[in-house]
């Protein structure tokens, strides 16, 4: 009887810290979803016309002004100002010349190819060429690309082994390359100076490749 009692009171003291812990860890969840709730409702609100409370401000409110925002620092009030006359971006090369033949023989006489056929430049100028001219122009520059062959595009492109693109110079093809000519559209949006350049020699190559076979 005696041990059986003791055994008992034994069990209670190990019970009591589980249960003050148990009591604690009830307590710490009801206070975690009290206060999850409340952010909850905080958060929420039924007026469109407020984003809510901010947590973090200096994320959300900039110390500098706005690109469309009112700026005192200026009479006209606007925080994006109009660049100064003759200015141009870094790394953008202007191109002076328009789409007709006076401007287009004048390249040709201003522009000078910066680069040398070395193996290095055509392999590059070949890549080039894959990915923007072989659709129309064809693997050999004969005209016989996919967009044509296919009959999707009823125009057949010029031949880069024809006599008169073979006479004309290397600024007159850049020139033809960066603004388009003819049924040719510009590719001076999708290629930048160095690689026009580039194409150049390889088309180059083609008319070199095109006259060794006879074709």
């Amino acid at each position: 009887m005696i041990h059986s009692l003791k055994r008992v009171l034994h069990m209670n003291r190990e019970c009591k810290p589980n249960l003050k812990m148990y009591i604690s860890k009830q307590i710490s969840i009801k206070i975690s979803i009290l206060l999850f709730t409340g952010i909850i409702i905080m958060s929420c609100d039924r007026n469109r016309n407020m984003r809510g409370y901010d947590f973090i401000p200096d994320m959300v409110y900039s110390r500098a002004y706005d690109t469309y925002s009112e700026n005192p620092n200026f009479k006209d009030s606007m925080t994006m100002r109009v660049p100064v006359n003759g200015t141009v971006p870094i790394g953008f090369a202007p191109f002076r010349y328009t789409i007709d033949t006076i401007s287009r023989a004048k390249a040709g006489i201003d522009l000078v190819n910066p680069f040398q056929p070395t193996d290095e430049v055509i392999a590059s100028g070949k890549l080039i060429y894959t990915t923007f001219c072989i659709g129309c122009h064809g693997a050999l520059g004969k005209g016989d690309g996919q967009l044509f062959s296919s009959g999707l595009y009823p125009l057949k492109p010029r031949e880069i082994s024809a006599e008169p693109t073979v006479k004309r110079k290397d600024g007159e093809i850049y020139h033809t390359i960066t603004l388009g000519f003819g049924s040719m559209g510009a590719h001076g949006a999708q290629i930048k100076p160095s690689d026009r350049w580039k194409l150049v020699l390889y088309v180059r190559e083609l008319q070199k490749e095109a006259q060794v076979s006879g074709r």
